[in-house]
């Protein structure tokens, strides 16, 4: 009986797995299962390469991207056990180099000398996310210096790539091995996890699954717009380098559930254990309203009395996700070669399996449908261009929503809290997202654009600067990671709009220099210059230059 409903949870999720393919535009995904003992169950799903037809094996390598952060935390913590090295010590105890000034106001209480270890391990160092620009990564470790902490240690959690670059660093310095090899010789082979890379070089290219990024890198995805092979490159660093299978992952994931003992030995005390995957720090937003924390390279959270100790990962063309069921002693790992959701359908898993076991209906997965809009009566109307005599109508059709602009019609699609993706060539670029005034719906926007519903003369609002008008445009670099955005001007509001469609603030601090995003502890800068016909030609994110394209 016990097996027929381990057959029949297995059968539900591969048709979960599917549908979750053919919503996002995945071309291929490897999902494995274990518990603390032994792997369970691995499907293979789609294609590793689409040109040449080849399939997802189960020993198909791929790229797990940020899940790396946990390993180079394990191999601090080891050193820390072996009294090499104290995570609460300041950062430039190891390196002497690491140099990050204090933001205006805080001299003394931000800043490299006040930065440990342990606040890049936890995110919360005041300091930058980092922005790939640089082949090498110590040398993005020591252009922090351009930077600036702008938050007390401690204080703020800030997802932070680059701070975890000085973590590889730091662990090289203290073993005196190269990255790769620390984390070989200390975690992938006590684990057995010989299929794994820990470094990915042109020698591991040929096992991995080919990687896809959108062909239109400027816009929100949609399944139905082509995929093209993502840009190649070799990486060697702590906030992401390894490759490794599905099998090899579920290894990994074992010694999770285990709380740090592998195979055959154990590679953390409970202790140190209780550092990785502890609720170290309140992790913002709605995350927190939902009980999440970060520990050490890893999310901690509850899910029906259960305990979820889980992380996500994403590298140019790969994506991939972890979780630990830690009471049930249930995990998975999902990995994909393109556009996905790899962390729905682990939870999935994991909620499919736990209730197979406990002898409860297999949960209903929450429909993959984008299309389907529950309020779709409150959008409904007709929007005028602010700007303009354009008119736009939505209307209510078919448990969704449908748009009319210009003599075409398209299927919305949500994407967020009022906030949809409309397949239009008009507004293809950004999200449509919709405003409220008290409860109800009354504009909608794209991009720049503003469309006010019939009866709604729209918000006071006074007039930007004019020098701002020079900043907006299209900027792009050859970084693969992020290789353009757009600045946009909506109303009074300067806008950085990042291309799978996310918007943020940007907050004036000086002439040409804005910080992104409203939060003053915000350490990101937005910094142009070189002004010529009325148009910056240069803008400097965050350390890494972009420069104004002719595209719009």
């Amino acid at each position: 009986m016990i097996m027929c409903n381990m057959q029949k949870t297995l059968k539900h999720l591969d048709l979960f797995t599917e549908e979750r393919m053919a919503a996002a535009g995945t071309p291929g995904m490897a999902v494995a299962l274990t518990d603390g003992h032994a792997l369970l169950h691995l499907a293979a799903h789609g294609l590793a390469d689409v040109a040449t037809g080849r399939p997802v094996e189960p020993d198909t390598l791929f790229e797990i991207g940020s899940i790396s952060k946990s390993f180079t935390a394990i191999a601090l913590l080891q050193l820390q056990e072996a009294a090499l090295v104290d995570l609460q010590s300041p950062v430039r105890r190891t390196l002497p180099w690491f140099h990050v000034p204090p933001g205006p106001g805080l001299a003394g209480q931000a800043g490299s000398d006040l930065i440990t270890l342990h606040h890049l391990l936890t995110h919360t160092a005041g300091i930058v996310t980092g922005t790939d620009f640089s082949t090498e990564g110590r040398y993005e470790v020591w252009s922090l210096r351009d930077t600036e902490a702008t938050a007390p240690p401690g204080t703020f959690w800030h997802y932070c790539n680059v701070g975890y670059k000085a973590l590889g660093v730091v662990l090289e310095e203290v073993t005196g091995w190269p990255y790769g090899e620390v984390i070989t010789e200390r975690i992938l082979r006590p684990l057995g996890m010989d299929a794994s890379e820990a470094v990915i070089t042109h020698e591991t290219r040929r096992r991995l699954a080919v990687g896809y990024e959108p062909l239109y890198d400027d816009r929100p995805f949609h399944r139905d717009l082509p995929l093209a092979p993502a840009l190649w490159l070799e990486t060697g660093t702590g906030d992401g380098s390894i490759a490794s299978t599905p099998a090899d992952m579920a290894a990994y994931v074992r010694l999770l559930l285990n709380w740090g003992r592998g195979r055959d030995c154990r590679l953390l005390t409970e202790e140190s254990f209780r550092l990785l995957a502890g609720r170290l720090v309140p992790l913002p937003e709605s995350e927190a309203e939902r009980g999440e924390f970060y520990g050490y390279g890893l999310q901690v959270g509850r899910e029906d009395g259960h305990t979820i100790v889980s992380h996500s990962g994403s590298m140019v063309g790969y994506y991939g996700a972890i979780a630990a069921d830690m009471e049930g002693g249930l995990g998975a790992a999902v990995l994909c070669n393109g556009p996905g959701e790899p962390m729905a359908v682990a939870r999935q898993a994991l909620r499919l399996v736990r209730a197979a076991r406990e002898g409860r209906d297999l949960p209903l997965p929450a429909s993959a449908q984008a299309g389907r809009v529950e309020d779709a009566g409150a959008y409904a109307g007709v929007y005028r261009s602010a700007g303009s005599d354009i008119e736009m109508e939505v209307v209510a059709q078919d448990e969704g929503l449908a748009l009319h602009l210009g003599g075409q019609r398209a299927t919305l699609e949500r994407r967020g809290e009022d906030c949809f993706y409309a397949p239009h060539p008009a507004l293809s670029r950004y999200l449509l997202r919709f405003g409220r005034q008290e409860g109800r719906v009354v504009e909608a926007w794209s991009g720049p654009d503003v469309f006010l519903r019939h009866g709604w003369a729209g918000t006071p609002g006074g007039e930007p600067p004019a020098a701002w008008r020079a900043y907006t445009g299209h900027y792009r670099c050859h970084n693969p990671w992020l290789g353009n955005f757009r600045v946009i001007l909506r109303r009074h509001r300067l806008l950085l709009a990042l291309p799978w469609g996310e918007e943020r603030d940007l907050v004036p601090l000086a002439e040409g220099l804005f910080r992104v995003g409203e939060d003053e502890r915000l350490p990101e800068r937005l910094r142009f210059d070189t002004v010529l016909g009325g148009r910056a030609r240069r803008a400097n994110l965050a350390g890494c230059d972009y420069y104004r394209t002719f595209t719009p």
